[in-house]
């Protein structure tokens, strides 16, 4: 019974996840910025981190099924 809210919470991180890398990835191969009134390197990396630490996250829930 608990492998269903495990197994929802691992796609929704993995979604997140690869959704912020791919959107951050894509701002800056633009050179737009990632946030506005930020400074454009504080803020990718800011955003690569959350959403390397949303998929291991994803990882470490689709693990412990």
């Amino acid at each position: 019974m608990e492998s269903g809210p495990a197994i929802f919470a691992g796609v929704v991180f993995a979604l997140f996840g690869a959704g912020l890398l791919a959107w951050t990835g894509t701002r800056l191969r633009r050179r737009e910025p990632v946030a506005a009134g930020v400074n454009r390197v504080a803020s990718a990396t800011v955003a690569s981190v959350a959403g390397t630490a949303a998929l291991a996250l994803a990882v470490y829930c689709l693990t412990r099924l």
